[in-house]
């Protein structure tokens, strides 16, 4: 029987770091299914979904805390192997604007109010080719629950929006 897992990483960017996670995986007979990683400042981080014999999962986990003493934080969570049914329309939300604290949260909260799942979220700031301001941009894949009204939500993004001065793009994908 397979039990699946899933786990974040990080540790400080080098090469090999990958490489020493996914070893310990199959190591321990792991089937690596899905991951999202990324450098960030000085650090490389990500989130990876794996497979693995359930009798391996208590020593895959072992092994993969000893990774700490090679400077790699791993923090693994059985999802139970159970896939739930996703409802609702998918949509891909974008803002540029110029950057200021408190953005994210002012969008996520926004959607949180209508039960807006954020399934994605990319995010970056850096300084805009003409006048050097850091802008903020961000790119939301969101699942809309059924029976939504999107007119509503779309308009409280566009206020958010207008009091960021900010662009922002709702499209169904």
């Amino acid at each position: 029987m397979q039990n699946t897992l899933v786990m974040t990483m990080i540790g400080q960017d080098r090469p090999g770091l990958v490489e020493q996670v996914a070893d310990v995986v199959a190591e321990h007979g792991g089937n690596w299914l899905e991951s999202s990683m990324s450098r960030l400042g000085g650090h490389f981080a990500g989130i990876l979904r794996v497979e693995i014999p359930k009798e391996r999962e208590t020593a895959l986990l072992k092994d993969l805390g000893l990774l700490a003493a090679k400077g790699i934080t791993v923090v693994a969570h059985s999802d139970g192997s159970r896939q739930e049914a996703v409802d609702g329309q998918h949509y891909v939300l974008e803002i540029v604007a110029q950057d200021r604290p408190g953005i994210v949260r002012q969008i996520t909260s926004a959607l949180a109010d209508y039960g807006v799942n954020v399934e994605g979220l990319e995010t970056e700031c850096a300084s805009a080719a003409m006048s050097g301001e850091t802008m903020f941009t961000a790119r939301a894949g969101i699942r809309i629950p059924p029976g939504s009204d999107i007119a509503a939500i779309r308009q409280t993004l566009e206020k958010i929006a207008s009091d960021l001065i900010a662009d922002m793009k709702l499209e169904g994908a």
